[in-house]
Parts: C-alpha cells; structure tokens; sequence
C-alpha cells in the first residue's frame, strides 16, 4: 500500500494474502473500487472480505473492528502513514521553506512546520570523516556561507567556503557561518546570522521537540554526483550512513527517500525495501551528452522503454527500478520562459507523465513549483503533491480551493524548540 494513497486495503484472510493483496493493489489503479459501505448488511461485507480483498477510496474503519481486518504496518510497508494521513495534500518545503528563510538550516525546517507543511524536502551531504549533514550542495557555496576561523590552527584547508563537502571533515563544517546571507533569488529570506549547518541527527533532535507526536513526512535526497564520482562520497557509502541513521530515528517510518542518482535508490531498496523511493529527473539527467546513455539513471535509457512519448517512457523507467515515486522538474531546463502564461514556456511534466506514473501505481510529486498557475496547471494533471520554495502560499491556495491540507504548527513551540537547538558559530 506505499503507491495508492487514495485507497485503502481491507483484508480478511491470511497475512499471506494479506500481503500479496496489498501488492496487487499497489500496482493496479484500473481495478475498480468497491464501495463496502454501500453493501446491504454486515453478514454480506464479512462473506466478501473472507473471500478476497478491496480497494476503497473511503476509509472503512466505519465498517466496524468485528467485520474487518487491516493488515498490519509490519507487514504492508507504509500503511499507517497512509491510513492517517491519505486524504492531506502533499505539500512539501522544499529545503525547508526556502523562500522564507534561510535554506537546510533549523530556521527553515522550523518555519516549514509554522506554515503548515505535510512533508519538509531536504538534502544529505556525506563529510570526509563520514558523517551525514543537511545541506543540498556539493561544495560549499560562497553565495550561502562564510568562513569565520580554522578548525584547527595554521589549517591548509582553510577557507573552507569553495572546498567540497567530501573533503572537508565535520569539525570544519561546523565553524562555517551559513545563516548571513539571503540570495539574490529570494530577497525576502530572513536571515539567522551565525547558524551552522546541521547534521541529520540534529536535525531528528529538534524535529523531536518541535513535532514530538512525529507527524510530518520527510523526503530526504542522497547528494550523490553520479557525473562526476569523484567530487562527492559514493553511492554505497550515502545508502549505508543514511539508513543508519534512519532506522535509529523515530522518522523511520516517514521516510521517503529521493534521488537523482537512481544506483542509490536501487541499492537503499536492497537495503530496506520498506523505505518509499522517490526518483527524481529532470532534463539535464535522462540523457548524456550527445545523446548517450546518462550516468545517473542506473545504466537505463528512456528510449528503451515502449511509451510513446518521453514524459511515458521516463514513468515507465522509474517505475522498472521499484520507485513508489516519481519526482520530476514541472519546467523543461530548455523553456524559454519561467511562466506558461509566457510564450516559450516548455513543461517537463506531462499530464501524459503522470497518467502512466499512476496507471503503474506510482505517486507524481514535481519540484520546485513556485507560481501558482503552474501549481493550477499540474494540480489539474492529477499530481498527488508539490514541492515548492513557499508552502505557505501554495499552502493558501490549496485551503481557498478547499483542499484539505496539514495543519500548522504552534509558532511559540517551534521557535522555543529553535532556540533550544539552533548552533552558532
């Protein structure tokens, strides 16, 4: 039940058929729902659950603990989330909350809470002494940071701003100043001077306190440079660092793991197949230069696959590797313009796309989507989530449409779990 977020599974048999049922709702969207609620008495609903499996789009809790079994999360990966959260639309901070703050610090995460996010996006570097911290760039970005002092005297690394994060060890991270500066593309990001960059599992030590029932989701992206292997740490070495921490964590079961380098969602789904994979792409990664075979889609080429259009044939790619999730740009790295209102404007999610995605039982969730008709446009293609530099306005938006959304976070707890765990250098 990781694929279809607007049905609900319910079983009466053995957790044998239990599970082979999920699967099989899992990955049919044309089989026909059945509404058990309208069926004429209880004696009826209990001689059609014993003899097979349903999907409804209503929750079936109704229908009453007597007359019902439901599969156990243990065994149907992703069931709880689902039961409690499938009717939320998926609105996810991208970087926390981007546009208002500054990006992967505790600031943003802290505000995406406030303004009401179901899912906080991020990314994870991987440092030279082998620790996980949260930051989406391969290098340390002089736009984002400044240098305040070495780690350790007459250090020949230092300054540290331009160096890549794999070469770079924490100590070295820590004493980088990345809460200053607001970029030029979001002039309305508050800052928090002096902030350092967190680590994963500080990032779960205040996501803790701020939302201690552990409701909100995580999409958490592996940093890997499949184009480039030498400038970031490998595949194997994400995949084993993160799920350490991911199974230690109290998030471990609202966990989505993304990445553009699909070898590390093949080898995270080795490694726990019960962690929903999101596989993201864009223009710049399904092919290579000269038309040849891209580095970051696991050896495969779209072309290979029957779909007749590109948009059909990258689903159907996705969806041969096991991803519950496809997760593309909504605009083309070609468009001529940045708005669909403008001539030139060139779409890489496709209502084609996201029809195959979901006739193979996969979710569409595209990034990052900061205009609102691009979000009425994709919204209106059945996307089942945005990720997006401003939740809070795509947040409005989906409430005026009488979307039903996550609710907001108490701004006094978060701030004071903020303060509690905020580092500055």
């Amino acid at each position: 039940y990781q694929r279809r977020v607007r049905e609900v599974i319910v079983l009466q048999c053995s957790p044998g058929n239990r599970i082979k049922a999920a699967r099989l709702c899992a990955t049919s969207s044309r089989r026909r729902p059945t509404n058990l609620l309208a069926l004429p008495t209880p004696q009826t609903r209990r001689r059609l659950l014993g003899e097979g499996w349903y999907c409804s789009e209503f929750f079936l809790l109704l229908v009453g603990a007597a007359e019902v079994t439901f599969a156990a999360p243990a065994a149907i990966p992703g069931i709880s989330r689902a039961l409690s959260s499938s009717r939320v639309y998926d609105i996810q901070g991208h970087r926390g909350s981007r546009g208002a703050t500054i990006e992967s610090t505790l600031p943003a995460f802290a505000w995406g809470l406030i303004y009401g996010v179901k899912t906080l996006e991020f990314d994870n570097g991987v440092t030279k002494d082998g620790h996980v911290i949260v930051w989406h760039d391969e290098s340390i970005d002089p736009t984002k940071c400044k240098d305040t002092k070495p780690a350790v005297a007459n250090d020949p690394l230092f300054p540290y701003v331009g160096k890549y994060v794999a070469n770079l060890t924490l100590a070295q991270i820590k004493t980088l100043d990345c809460g200053s500066q607001c970029l030029d593309g979001f002039p309305l990001q508050l800052t928090y001077p002096g902030t350092k960059i967190s680590t994963l599992p500080e990032l779960f030590q205040f996501l803790d306190c701020a939302d201690p029932s552990h409701k909100v989701e995580l999409n958490i992206e592996s940093k890997v440079d499949a184009q480039f292997p030498n400038l970031t740490r490998t595949p194997e070495d994400f995949v084993k660092l993160q799920y350490a921490l991911f199974k230690s964590s109290k998030y471990y079961g609202k966990i989505t793991y993304q990445s553009f380098d699909w070898r590390t969602l093949i080898l995270m789904k080795k490694m726990d197949p019960r962690i929903p994979l999101a596989a993201l792409a864009d223009s710049t990664t399904i092919y290579g230069t000269s038309n040849s075979t891209s580095t970051w889609l696991a050896g495969l080429r779209p072309d290979s696959f029957p779909g007749s259009t590109l948009g059909v044939q990258i689903a159907q790619a996705a969806h041969s590797i096991g991803a519950d999730i496809l997760s593309p740009a909504a605009t083309d790295g070609s468009s001529g313009s940045l708005d669909p209102n403008i001539p030139g404007y060139k779409t890489f999610t496709t209502e084609a796309m996201v029809k195959e995605a979901h006739a193979s039982g996969m979710l569409v969730k595209p990034w990052t989507v900061n205009r609102l008709n691009i979000v009425e446009q994709i919204y209106a293609w059945g996307v089942d989530g945005i990720i997006t530099d401003y939740p809070e306005i795509v947040r409005r938006w989906a409430v005026l449409k009488g979307v039903t959304v996550a609710p907001e976070y108490d701004e006094t707890k978060v701030l004071k779990c903020l303060k509690k765990y905020i580092q500055t250098v």
